[in-house]
């Protein structure tokens, strides 16, 4: 009964692993998977099925046919080892030691040294030899076509082949028995340059499609910082050149006997250093809370340039532009944390935005393709301010409430509702949102 629970256990673990991966890591998978499947399936039949004839050829063909076979299963096993560092050279993420090939091309003169044994003993027909000749290479043969050049890969197949077929003429083969081995031997190295190739080839293009989709996320992170500096520098570097000049000029007021000028000058640049404090009090609070307008077309721009197509509805309406001041900046922190999220989670090629006004609240639904079977809001309970537990306790102060969770068909959907009655009015009649607990003025407030 326990077997029975650990085998569950383990199918279990493993169609969960197969859920967190992503689209392209599943078929990186496959392909790898695929190719050591055909290793195995060659030697299963090119392999196998014509030592079914050594038994009635003597004992010395039986000893070699079981020789052979088991040489043959220990060069798949190295070759379905040696096929994933292959391809990682391939992409160029990682070299392959050469040093792991020496076991392999020592099993192949091996093989082929004991094919050509069998044949001289007799223990194998001349309908056999041909079949079994084919199978011989491709195991070594699979992830050394990743490894070098397909002309070099040609050269060293052709170089193999007349060798090969050399030995069995000298052996005591002729005619058509060799013109056949040559010409299957000749056809199993195009089956696995054919095979192989292109599939390295299309693994490769995807991950260098898919490392440049995070370069460009990076990048839209990058511009957005530095458009942050400009501001900052646009809001401090004339105010703090002016305070430097009034400074001096104070000084030397001073200096030269004339105090109430010199009052006047720091009055002057005490004005100055409280309205520098206000107005880079404003770039950090516009930074830091959220516009709607604002993010929905910076979330476009950072998608998009992650290879994401988005569709926005309903911003241009009520629900949109003529939302109160504090449902938009609510649903734009919700737009923020859900568009990043995006680029960290799954592998989606299409998000949808939606904004839905009803009578008295604004919905904003966020759904994306390629879900990875996590909750990718999930940033943790500790109400940081950011994740699904940030989201709720920003919108649960106004009243509104979130809920994320697959929508089927591979879906992700989060679902924001914030009441009409969201928007406080303050003394001047303007609607404001209350700063959330973990957005602390970036500033000390003027006294």
């Amino acid at each position: 009964m326990k077997g029975l629970r650990g085998v569950i256990g383990r199918v279990r673990g493993w169609r969960r692993g197969w859920h967190e991966r992503s689209k392209l890591q599943r078929i990186d998978l496959y392909t790898r998977v695929t190719l050591c499947s055909l290793v195995w399936l060659f030697l299963l039949t090119w392999g196998l099925l014509p030592l079914g004839t050594v038994f009635d050829r003597g004992a010395w063909a039986v000893a070699i046919g079981a020789t052979l076979l088991a040489v043959n299963v220990a060069q798949s096993v190295l070759s379905n080892v040696n096929v994933r560092p292959a391809f990682d050279q391939y992409r160029g993420a990682e070299p392959f030691p050469r040093r792991r090939l020496r076991l392999p091309a020592v099993l192949l003169v091996v093989l082929s040294g004991l094919l050509i044994a069998l044949m001289a003993v007799d223990g194998l027909d001349d309908r056999a030899l041909p079949v079994m000749a084919m199978d011989v290479p491709i195991a070594f043969g699979i992830p050394y076509a990743l490894l070098v050049p397909a002309r070099k890969f040609l050269l060293h197949a052709a170089a193999y082949i007349a060798a090969f077929v050399a030995l069995l003429a000298a052996f005591g083969g002729t005619g058509t028995p060799l013109l056949a081995t040559a010409l299957t031997m000749a056809l199993s190295t195009v089956l696995v340059i054919s095979s192989v190739r292109p599939s390295g080839w299309s693994l490769s293009v995807m991950w260098q499609a898919e490392e440049a989709r995070d370069m460009q996320a990076r990048l839209a992170v990058a511009e957005e910082r530095l458009r942050f500096g400009r501001d900052m520098h646009d809001v401090l570097g004339r105010n703090l050149s002016v305070i430097a000049l009034k400074s001096e000029l104070a000084v030397e007021l001073a200096q030269r006997g004339n105090p109430a000028a010199a009052v006047d000058q720091m009055v002057e640049v005490q004005r100055i250093a409280r309205a520098s404090q206000q107005e880079v009090r404003d770039v950090v609070r516009g930074y830091r809370e959220a516009d709607l307008p604002t993010e929905l077309m910076g979330a476009r721009g950072v998608l998009q340039a992650a290879g994401i197509s988005v569709t926005v509805e309903g911003a241009d309406g009520p629900a949109g532009i003529g939302a109160p001041a504090a449902v938009q900046a609510a649903l734009g922190w919700v737009v923020r944390e859900t568009a990043t999220n995006v680029l960290r989670h799954g592998d989606p090629t299409h998000c949808s935005i939606r904004l839905a006004r009803t009578r008295d609240a604004v919905v904003l639904e966020v759904e994306n393709d390629g879900a990875d079977g996590t909750d990718p809001l999930d940033g943790g309970g500790d109400g940081g301010g950011s994740g699904l537990a940030g989201l709720r306790e920003r919108l649960g102060a106004l009243g509104g409430t979130l809920t994320a969770g697959p929508a089927g068909d591979d879906l992700f959907r989060v679902t924001a509702t914030v009441p009409l009655t969201a928007a406080r009015p303050e003394p001047g009649g303007r609607p404001s949102l209350s700063p959330p607990s973990d957005a602390p003025s970036a500033l000390p407030e003027e006294r």
